[in-house]
C-alpha cells in the first residue's frame, strides 16, 4: 500500500468526525479528504507532475496539511518552507522546485525574490475541480524533504522516499490501538508544518481516529492543555522547564493529559524526576532525529520499574535497532561508550543533493547519529554527548553534554548550557550559561569546582553567565548563537 494511502483510508472511515479544530472552525474528515482531492486536481491542472519538487509555504492550517498530502499523492517531492528564512537559506530550500503552494500568511514577496517557480495560492482557482486521490509515488522515489534550521550554515535537506514515509509514524512499544486512540483523542498542533516530528504526531493522531487541535495564538503552556482539553502534545526541553516553573507556583489541572512528549535533547535527570512527579504518567521523553524518526522512549513506568533508567533516554521503539560502536566501527558491549548507530525502516534516503554527507552518515542500512552514548544491561540508551557538540581547547576535545550535566547537578542550578566559541589563546573556549534554581544564586567559583571535580580542570568553562531563561530558536531548541551574545 503506497503512501499516503493509509491516511486517505483513515479520512474515509469516519467522514463526519472532526479531523481539525482550528479556533472556532471544525473541519471533518470528509471535508479534509475533499480538500486533498481538490488540491490534487488543482496541482495537476497547474502542470505539476510526478517527481516534481513542490514547496509548501503555508501556515499551520487544515488546508496547509491537505496541500502536503495532495503533493505526495501526486508522487511529488514535498518541500517544507519555514517562515522567516534569510534570503540565502530560502534560495537553498527552494532550489529545484517547480511550484510553491502559498496561502494568505505566506511571505509572497520574499518567495518570488528567491525562486522563479510558479506560485499556487490555495483558493477558489486551485480548488475548483476534484479528483479521487490515488497515490502515485513508488517506494524508491523521494516524497518529502525536510530542511534543518541552518543554525550551523546552509540548511541540510533530509530526504525521505515513499517507502520510508509509509513506515514513518510515532513508534510505540506494544501499545494497543485503544490506548493510542485515547492518547491521541485531541493532539495539539502548533509551530510549523516544516517540523518532521510535529507532522508525524499529527498523522499519528488522524490514524488513531483523533482530532488535531490548532490554537488561535501561540500556546500558553501549561494552561492551554486543560483549556482546550488536549490529551497529547509535543514540547521541547526549554518549554518543559517553563512548564515546571509554573507548576512549582500554581496548581494546573493536567489530569486529562494522556501523552506529553518532550524531545529535542535529553532532560537533566533531576528535573526529569520532578517533571514525572508534577505531570504524572502522561509525561515521556523521546529521543530521535529528523533523519530517523523516533528512536527511543522513556516513561514514568520505566523509571518506577528500574530507577537507573532516569538518566537514560529510554528503550528502543519497535523496529529500531541500536548499536554502540567505537571509532573503528567495532560494536561495543553493554556499558561501553561510543557513537550511537541505528537501523530503522523510517530512516531517510539521504541528504538532498549532498552524496558526500549522505555516505558519511548512512552505511549498509545503518544511520550514524553522531551522538555519543552507551546501552546498559537492560537495553536503556544513555546519551553522554554529541560528536558534533564539542569544544576543542588546546587541541583537546571536550563534549559539552557532560559539562552541562555536571553544572545541572549543582543545587544552585536549574538548567545549564555550554557553547563553544573561538578563542585567540586556546583555539576554542567553553562558555557556560545557567538558569538559577528557585531562590538560589549560583556562584561561579562553586560551579568551577563542581565541573573540575567531575571532569577535571581542563573541562572547566572559561566564563559563567547567569540568565533568566534560555533563548530558543524558531524550532524551540536552545539558541546557542543568542546565548553567546549574552556574555
Amino acid at each position: 500500500m503506497g503512501y499516503p494511502q493509509a491516511l486517505l483510508d483513515a479520512l474515509r472511515r469516519e467522514p463526519g468526525a472532526v479531523a481539525f479544530e482550528h479556533g472556532p472552525r471544525r473541519v471533518t474528515r470528509g471535508e479534509v479528504l475533499e480538500l486533498v482531492g481538490r488540491l490534487t486536481a488543482g496541482l495537476r491542472a497547474a502542470g505539476v507532475r510526478p517527481g516534481d519538487g513542490v514547496g509548501l509555504a503555508t501556515a499551520v492550517t487544515p488546508e496547509g496539511w491537505a496541500a502536503q498530502l495532495a503533493v505526495q499523492t501526486l508522487g511529488c517531492r514535498a518541500v517544507g518552507v519555514r517562515a522567516g528564512l534569510p534570503p540565502e537559506h530560502l534560495q537553498a530550500v527552494l532550489d529545484g522546485v517547480a511550484a510553491v503552494v502559498v496561502d494568505e500568511a505566506s511571505e509572497s514577496t520574499r518567495l518570488r525574490a528567491a525562486t522563479s517557480a510558479t506560485m499556487l495560492r490555495i483558493g477558489p482557482e486551485l480548488l475548483a475541480a476534484y479528483e479521487e486521490p490515488v497515490p502515485q509515488g513508488t517506494p524508491g522515489e523521494l516524497g518529502w524533504v525536510v530542511f534543518t534550521s541552518g543554525s550551523t550554515g546552509v540548511p541540510k535537506g533530509v530526504a525521505f522516499d515513499f517507502g520510508a514515509l509509509a513506515a514513518l509514524g510515532v513508534e510505540h512499544r506494544g501499545q494497543p490501538e485503544t490506548e493510542l486512540a485515547e492518547e491521541y483523542r485531541r493532539f495539539l498542533l502548533f509551530g510549523t508544518l516544516t517540523s518532521a516530528v510535529m507532522v508525524m504526531h499529527l498523522q499519528a493522531c488522524l490514524l488513531a481516529g483523533g482530532t488535531v487541535v490548532i490554537p488561535e495564538a501561540l500556546p500558553d503552556f501549561p494552561w492551554i492543555l486543560p483549556r482546550l482539553d488536549v490529551t497529547a502534545a509535543l514540547v521541547t526541553v526549554p518549554r518543559l522547564y517553563r512548564i515546571l516553573d509554573v507548576l512549582r507556583e500554581e496548581n494546573v489541572d493536567l489530569s486529562g493529559l494522556r501523552m506529553l512528549t518532550v524531545a529535542g535533547s535529553p532532560v537533566e535527570p533531576r528535573l526529569l524526576a520532578e517533571a514525572f512527579d508534577r505531570i504524572g504518567p502522561a509525561l515521556r521523553q523521546g529521543y530521535g532525529q529528523t533523519e530517523t524518526g523516533k528512536l527511543t522512549v522513556l516513561s514514568a513506568a520505566d523509571v518506577i520499574a528500574y530507577p537507573p533508567a532516569l538518566a537514560s533516554v529510554g528503550l528502543p521503539c519497535e523496529g529500531v535497532e541500536v548499536q554502540i560502536r567505537d571509532a573503528a566501527g567495532t560494536v561495543l558491549p553493554a556499558g561501553a561508550s561510543g557513537e550511537v548507530f541505528v537501523r530503522t525502516s523510517t530512516a531517510f534516503a539521504g541528504y538532498w543533493r549532498d552524496p558526500a554527507q549522505t555516505s558519511a552518515v548512512r552505511s549498509a542500512g545503518w544511520v550514524r547519529t553522531q551522538d555519543v552514548g552507551q546501552l546498559d544491561e537492560r537495553g536503556f540508551l544513555h546519551l553522554t554527548g554529541r560528536s558534533r557538540d564539542v569544544v576543542i581547547v588546546n587541541a583537546v576535545i571536550h563534549y559539552t553534554g557532560p559539562i552541562e550535566r555536571a553544572l545541572a547537578s549543582h543545587e544552585d542550578v536549574d538548567q545549564a548550557y555550554v557553547v563553544a566559541a573561538p578563542d585567540e589563546r586556546t583555539g576554542e573556549a567553553a562558555h557556560a550559561f545557567v538558569v538559577a534554581a528557585p531562590g538560589r544564586a549560583p556562584d561561579p567559583d562553586r560551579l568551577r569546582a563542581t565541573v573540575a571535580a567531575e571532569l577535571g580542570e581542563a573541562a572547566v568553562p572559561a566564563t559563567f553567565t547567569v540568565i533568566g531563561e534560555v533563548p530558543v530558536t524558531a524550532a524551540g531548541k536552545p539558541d546557542k548563537t543568542a546565548l553567546l551574545a549574552l556574555r
